[in-house]
C-alpha cells in the first residue's frame, strides 16, 4: 500500500512466488493489484508498464462485458466478479475486474474495494498454494470470484427468505420492493455468470496457451461456475414465484374488502330506501297517524336488513 499527498490508495506488489509477500516494487513473479486506481496509478500503468490506455477505459466502464482482448503484446481480460454496495438501492451487483497480462507482468485493476480480492490474498497466503504462471492466477482469480458469487447468493437466499415471513404477518410495499431489489440483484448475477461462462469458454479455446493450463485447476472452476449459475436461476424463479403468490394473495385480499363493501353497501341501503320512503310528500302515508308507526318502521326495517345480512351470509359474502 502506498501514500500520496491525497491520501491512500490501493497499489500491491504482491511476489508470487514468496506466498504473496507485498513488495516496494514490481520485480519478476510479481502480481501488480489495484484497486479503486488514481491518477498516479493511472500513469504508472501506461508510462512505466506501456499498457494500452484503452484498456483502461474499458475496465473503468461500469457496464463493461466479460471479453478477452490482445493489442500491443498485451492480453486484456474483463472478469465480472460480484460486489456488495450497502449504500445502494440494489444490495448486490457486480463490476468489472480488469485483467492484464503480458510475459512476466500479471496486472489486476477494479475500480471498486470489493471483499473478493482482499479475502482471496489472505486465503492464498494461508494456504501457501503454489502458483505455477499467470495462466494459474488468472483461474484462481475466476474460481475465487465464482465462490463469492455463491457466498453473496446464500445471503441473498437468506435475506429473501426474513422479508417472506415479514410479508407473511403483514403484506406491505415496502417489503415487496426489498423483493424486488433482490431480484434485480439475482438479474445482475445471472447476466454476469453468463458472461463468466463464455469468456471461460474463450480462455479454453486458446490452443496456443491451453500447456499452461492446470486440467483440474480449469475444471473447477468450470464446476464452480456452473453452480454458481445454476443457483443464481433456481433462487431467480423461487422468488419469481414468491412475488406473483404475494401479487395474488394483495388481489385476492383486494377482492375480499371490494366484495364486504358491496355488500355492507347493499345492507345499509335498505333503511336509506324505506326512510326515503316515509319522507315523501304526501298527504297519506302508511301508519303515518299511529302512534307506534315509527317504532313498527324500525322494527321492520331491522328485519329486512338482518334478512338480507342472514342471506349474504348464507352465500359467504359476509
Amino acid at each position: 500500500m502506498f501514500v500520496t499527498n491525497g491520501g491512500f490508495y490501493m497499489r500491491k506488489f504482491l511476489c508470487c512466488r514468496d506466498n504473496f509477500a507485498e513488495k516496494q516494487a514490481w520485480q519478476k513473479y510479481c502480481w501488480v493489484n489495484i484497486e479503486m486506481p488514481t491518477e498516479e496509478d493511472t500513469l504508472y500503468l501506461t508510462r512505466d508498464l506501456k499498457i494500452p490506455s484503452a484498456f483502461l477505459s474499458d475496465i473503468r466502464d461500469v457496464d463493461e462485458r466479460p471479453r478477452i482482448e490482445t493489442e500491443d503484446g498485451w492480453t486484456l481480460m474483463i472478469l465480472r466478479i460480484p460486489y456488495r454496495d450497502e449504500g445502494n438501492d440494489i444490495p448486490y451487483i457486480t463490476v468489472p475486474l480488469g485483467i492484464i497480462m503480458k510475459a512476466d507482468y500479471f496486472v489486476t485493476i477494479c475500480h471498486h474495494a470489493t471483499d473478493m480480492l482482499p479475502d482471496f490474498i489472505r486465503y492464498m497466503q494461508r494456504k501457501k498454494l503454489p502458483i505455477d504462471g499467470s495462466w494459474d492466477l488468472l483461474f484462481r482469480l475466476f474460481l475465487s470470484s465464482s465462490v463469492w458469487y455463491l457466498k453473496y447468493l446464500k445471503q441473498i437466499n437468506n435475506q429473501s427468505r426474513a422479508v417472506e415471513k415479514e410479508l407473511e404477518r403483514s403484506i406491505q410495499n415496502a417489503e415487496l420492493q426489498r423483493l424486488l431489489k433482490i431480484e434485480k440483484s439475482l438479474v445482475f448475477f445471472i447476466t454476469s455468470l453468463r458472461g463468466n461462462d463464455n469468456l471461460l469458454v474463450k480462455l479454453k479455446n486458446l490452443k496456443s496457451q491451453r500447456e499452461f493450463f492446470d486440467p483440474d485447476l480449469v475444471e473447477d472452476v468450470e464446476i464452480e461456475l456452473r453452480q454458481a449459475q445454476d443457483t443464481a436461476r433456481i433462487y431467480s424463479d423461487i422468488l419469481s414465484g414468491t412475488m406473483d403468490a404475494f401479487a395474488s394473495v394483495i388481489s385476492n385480499n383486494l377482492n375480499i374488502v371490494m366484495k364486504l363493501l358491496a355488500t355492507v353497501t347493499i345492507v345499509l341501503s335498505i333503511p336509506t330506501m324505506i326512510a326515503s320512503f316515509f319522507g315523501m310528500n304526501f298527504d297519506v302515508i302508511p301508519l303515518g297517524h299511529n302512534p307506534y308507526g315509527f317504532v313498527i318502521t324500525i322494527v321492520i326495517t331491522l328485519l329486512i336488513s338482518l334478512l338480507v345480512a342472514l342471506f349474504f351470509r348464507k352465500k359467504n359474502l359476509f
